[in-house]
């Protein structure tokens, strides 16, 4: 099973560190990751397994939105299958 995690918010030190570090301590491999940085604006894509999710899954999420707000960031995770269909072309 796999999820999707945008991070988009003012860039800083520790963004990545901060979202990595949680989905660590919950068991989440991290498959693949794209991010950038426009003139100020810290944008982040993160494909995850969670097949070895050791928490709900509404748990991550609160624990990563969270994690964003202390940062003062959007971040939010999405089951793959939900944005895919959100995304369709």
């Amino acid at each position: 099973m796999r999820a999707i995690v945008t991070v988009i918010g003012k860039d800083r030190i520790g963004i990545i560190a901060g979202i990595s570090s949680i989905l660590a301590k919950c068991t989440v491999n991290i498959l693949d990751i794209s991010q950038t940085t426009m003139q100020e604006v810290f944008t982040m894509v993160m494909l995850l397994d969670i097949s070895g999710l050791c928490v709900p899954f509404e748990t991550l999420s609160e624990q990563l939105e969270g994690e964003g707000k202390n940062m003062g960031l959007s971040v939010k995770i999405q089951h793959e299958s939900v944005f895919n269909s959100m995304h369709r072309v």
